[in-house]
């Protein structure tokens, strides 16, 4: 059987509209299942405990299940992969920090492209990566940790949580080569292994996560110099930032955000802006985060973009010059 040619145009034109149509339904319905949250780190971690957070508010609020599953391996890379291939429905979301940034000039392939295979929602919120030294260490701010380590070339070493490529890690070679410091990296696997090393005193120097050193910083046991973010933190009010003492190079907040893989419709993604931006505001909200050591940030994903660009840029530079590489 054989159409006219304007009446194959006018079928055409309406399964289109029709088509259309009913991805808007679709989303303006939405969710009418459960949505997975993707997190590429363990269980228990600062990341995960505040992914879940967010999928529990999420819940409350939309009328169906955001659940977190974890996916860990390869600093982060296997999730982001799992994530890219998943379809652009705005039923799989992915929860990155750091290395989603990091990790295409740390590792020599990654399979995602942080511009190309996912569309940013929102930032969640920031905190600091934290210069502290063992009270044994004869210094009592920035510029004089930076003079015993000139006065001492060889001696001093750091520890950093998370291995190599992590903020700390990277912001301490940032520090060093900045600087022109004769420093040496430790890479412990996990914050709370660089935190109880530093204490111990073997490294004495840390570049290290708030969340564990905040309450050996207050109990006097660790001694924070600085920290790397805009802001001082809440629950270290008395910690300048290294702007503040005079090194406005030294940067790397550690953040959290959530992006979805790309081409999810435009409704759910401003839905998600806006449900994420009213969690963040909750009373509640920032006294839970500040127990982790962050801070609520709320933007547009416009704004989140223009972030992902800028870290991107600022990480490439420091592994390049560090020579930092893992294959």
């Amino acid at each position: 059987m054989q159409f006219p040619r304007r009446r194959f145009l006018h079928l055409a034109a309406s399964a289109a509209a029709f088509a259309v149509v009913s991805r808007i339904a679709r989303a303006q319905a939405y969710p009418t299942r459960p949505v997975r949250i993707i997190v590429g780190f363990a269980p228990g971690s600062a990341t995960d405990t505040i992914a879940r957070l967010i999928a529990q508010k999420l819940s409350e609020n939309l009328g169906n299940r955001f659940y977190v599953e974890n996916i860990t391996g390869a600093g982060g890379n296997i999730a982001m992969g799992r994530a890219a291939q998943a379809a652009p429905d705005g039923y799989t979301a992915l929860f990155v920090g750091p290395s989603y940034v990091i990790n295409p000039a740390l590792y020599g392939k990654v399979p995602y492209d942080p511009l190309k295979s996912f569309d940013p929602i929102s930032l969640t919120g920031t905190t600091n990566v934290l210069l502290v030294v063992n009270p044994s260490v004869p210094v009592q701010t920035v510029k004089d940790l930076i003079a015993l380590i000139k006065a001492t070339p060889g001696k001093y070493s750091y520890a950093s949580g998370g291995g190599i490529g992590s903020p700390g890690g990277l912001v301490g070679e940032q520090f060093r080569l900045s600087l022109g410091l004769d420093l040496v990296h430790v890479p412990f696997n996990g914050a709370n292994l660089a935190v109880g090393a530093t204490m111990a005193g073997q490294p004495p120097i840390g570049f290290v996560a708030p969340a564990p050193a905040a309450p050996l910083i207050l109990e006097g046991r660790l001694r924070a110099l600085a920290g790397t973010g805009k802001t001082r933190l809440e629950v270290l009010p008395s910690v300048p930032t290294f702007a503040e003492v005079g090194y406005p190079d030294i940067l790397g907040e550690s953040w959290f955000g959530f992006v979805v893989p790309i081409g999810a419709p435009k409704q759910i993604l401003a839905l998600l802006n806006r449900e994420i931006a009213k969690i963040n505001l909750l009373p509640e909200m920032k006294p839970r985060l500040a127990t982790l050591g962050f801070q609520p940030v709320t933007d547009s994903p416009e704004e989140f973009s223009d972030l992902i660009k800028v870290e991107l840029e600022r990480w490439r530079e420091v592994i390049r010059a560090a020579g930092v590489k893992v294959e």
